[in-house]
């Protein structure tokens, strides 16, 4: 990832707090001058708060840390000096989203000391955007902070206005994150959150989440009352949050503030915190679309362990390469290879990760995945057994590169040791383990169960995406996902970053039992690829699904890293139509989608180039198509187009449009 223009850096001078002016407020405002950040002592006590066009959005509130056994920094402070500056890049992401980002933001820099103890110091970072601000603390080395615990993290926003928030539960069952998302005000929110947490009211969208988050707790967020969403770290098993030592620094608070819910999800401020890449070489980290042996296990036709029923046999993943060479798809799954699935591993976790089983021929596998042209993509399945990971973690992926595997997907099903959490500070520190080992292994990772996104993709490429969220597999066994889950997710669990969400199935009634189905229509399916974003799609279907027919070409030539997005409209929990452009051809592709309300999407195609004619070829919901009764109907149309044209599309109950454009041949 190189950085191929710096427009300029201009350091301002330091501003003195001394006498008199000490405690007065220090601001700084965005490059475009919409957005305000303030930060004051009062008291004695450190506040910030951020306005956009003079209006408050976030007021007044605290920072500042509880510390275990030794003297908080929670007040006592005055301003010992302040450094403005300005910066201005724009970097190139080896995959993503966009190519070209632009990293645009003005910097204030708070030197804090405690007015009784000068060696007490606590340095405060901001930095603001046009569309947002981040915030990180550092602690200066300095005594008796060479080994410190934090207990807590004071941070507050405190919300001018009681706005509607979207929000999942931080402490459940579900892995931390497997919910349906909820929607209330702040003043009803009832329990801790899970971040990004998304707010709206009155043309003001706000996410709150953070960015770079190593070797510290994840962040949950409490209400306080009074619409304080309070910092709430995630504990250790034994109580603490952090066990850090001098100097360190935090990870960012990120406030995304916009005045539509599209604009919240072509924000690149996360990823903008993020140190640049330390990879170096990522010409061999490729986007791409798998398929797997993954979805018959959840339909319950295959096991994981072996027996007569094992789904990641030589034969099966044989035939799978097969399949995705015949499709041009780049990868397959062999989810279950590996000795260790008998009896509850999600209790035992004790897996092998070095051992396969009999039936599974590494070998031969992959010769046969390199003459097919098809990555073989590998799984390690922890069961949250982290000390047995760690142990085999060097040996693992020295067979991985022993037979030339570049992909891997890993779980953590469910449960952790001594009772730790995913987002906290032991699980961090494992899953940052995993994948600079992974790294130096020229391998990229599919979390699942994972620590949130907080943008280290930028530092990190080859952590390409993760699970983090309630995805399709709740559809082979339990209620399912309604169909307004996935007109959330872009709006909350996607602005952290890519999600695998495994979208593709078209046998939605599953037609060989009843029990069970996915709430969608066949053609919104399709649209999920583009609404959806991951650098790695599974095509997650059945092959015999997929053979014959003619929807499945959206799937073979929708590809999965890209030039430039677009969010034409969308309203959370409603619908979505994005439209991406493909990174290496001339070609864009859009997905519309909605919840259980049909509706009539309108929109102009200016996003192509003026003066060139295109075909798009539009697969639409069938026109007595709808999600509870009849799911399968898709209509598959090419009409000639360019930019002057304006599209008109019916969108079924629970259904999806999925469009590619390409030029006309004879432009």
């Amino acid at each position: 990832m190189r950085v191929f223009l710096i427009l300029f850096l201009a350091i301002q001078p330091f501003l003195t707090a001394t006498g008199k002016n000490k405690d007065r407020p220090v601001e700084v405002s965005s490059p475009d001058g919409s957005l305000k950040l303030v930060f004051e002592i009062k008291n004695s006590i450190p506040y910030y708060s951020l306005f956009r066009n003079n209006d408050a959005v976030i007021k007044s509130s605290r920072l500042g840390f509880i510390l275990k056994e030794i003297p908080s920094m929670d007040k006592g402070f005055k301003l010992q000096s302040s450094q403005k500056s300005a910066f201005d890049e724009t970097w190139v992401q080896p995959w993503g989203e966009i190519k070209n980002v632009r990293n645009h933001y003005n910097q204030l820099l708070i030197n804090l000391e405690e007015e009784n103890s000068p060696n007490r110091k606590l340095v405060i970072e901001f930095r603001i955007y046009n569309d947002g601000a981040g915030f990180r603390y550092q602690f200066p080395e300095q005594p008796r902070l060479k080994n410190f615990v934090i207990m807590d993290e004071l941070t507050e926003f405190a919300f001018a206005d009681d706005l509607s928030a979207w929000w999942i539960p931080a402490y459940g069952e579900e892995m931390d994150s497997e919910y349906l998302y909820r929607n209330c005000k702040i003043s009803d929110v009832s329990e801790k959150t899970s971040t990004p947490v998304t707010l709206e009211k009155d043309g003001l969208f706000v996410s709150i989440h953070e960015a770079a988050l190593v070797d510290y707790a994840g962040m949950a967020l409490s209400h306080e009352g009074n619409r304080i969403l309070k910092t709430d770290l995630v504990p250790w098993a034994n109580g603490n949050r952090v066990e850090t030592f001098a100097p360190m620094k935090t990870p960012w608070r990120t406030i995304q503030v916009a005045s539509s819910a599209a604009d919240l999800i072509t924000s690149c401020l996360i990823l903008n915190l993020n140190e640049p890449d330390r990879i170096g070489d990522v010409s061999w980290i490729k986007p791409g679309k798998y398929t797997g042996v993954w979805w018959a296990m959840h339909l319950k036709r295959n096991t994981w362990e072996g027996g007569p029923n094992h789904g990641a046999t030589t034969e099966n993943v044989k035939a799978l390469i097969d399949f995705a060479a015949r499709h041009e798809l780049s990868g397959v799954l062999a989810e279950g290879w590996n000795e260790g699935w008998e009896g509850d591993w999600t209790m035992s976790g004790n897996f092998s990760f070095t051992k396969a089983y009999p039936d599974f021929d590494m070998v031969e596998l992959s010769r046969y995945s390199r003459e097919k042209n098809v990555a073989l993509i590998a799984h390690h399945e922890t069961g949250g057994n982290v000390k047995n990971y760690e142990r085999q973690l060097e040996d693992a992926f020295k067979l991985l590169a022993q037979h030339n595997i570049h992909y891997l997907k890993t779980g953590y099903v469910n449960r952790l040791p001594s009772g730790e959490r995913h987002q906290g500070q032991f699980m961090v520190r494992h899953y940052h383990k995993v994948m600079e080992t992974a790294a130096r292994y020229k391998v990229m990772l599919d979390v699942h169960e994972p620590v949130k996104d907080t943008g280290l993709r930028r530092t990190y490429p080859n952590m390409m995406t993760r699970e983090g969220a309630r995805g399709t597999e709740y559809e082979a066994w339990s209620s399912g996902n309604p169909p307004a889950h996935t007109t959330i997710l872009p709006f909350t669990r996607c602005l952290a970053g890519p999600l695998d969400y495994t979208p593709g199935i078209f046998d939605i009634l599953f037609k060989n039992q009843s029990t069970f189905r996915v709430h969608t229509t066949l053609a919104k399916q399709l649209a999920l690829y583009v609404v959806i974003y991951s650098p790695l799609h599974m095509a997650a279907d059945l092959p015999e699904n997929y053979e014959g027919h003619p929807a499945f070409k959206f799937i073979e030539d929708v590809p999965t890293d890209w030039e430039f997005t677009k969010v034409i409209e969308g309203r959370i929990g409603e619908y979505i139509t994005i439209v991406r452009k493909d990174r290496n051809s001339t070609e864009w592709f859009l997905g519309s989608i909605t919840n259980e309300k049909p509706r009539v999407v309108k929109f102009k195609l200016d996003f192509l180039d003026k003066g060139k004619k295109y075909t798009a070829e539009i697969y639409r919901d069938g026109r007595e198509a709808d999600f509870t009764n009849n799911p399968l109907p898709v209509e598959i149309q090419t009409v000639p187009v360019d930019a002057t044209t304006t599209l008109d599309l019916w969108i079924a109950s629970g259904g999806g449009s999925a469009i590619r454009f390409f030029e006309t041949p004879g432009n």
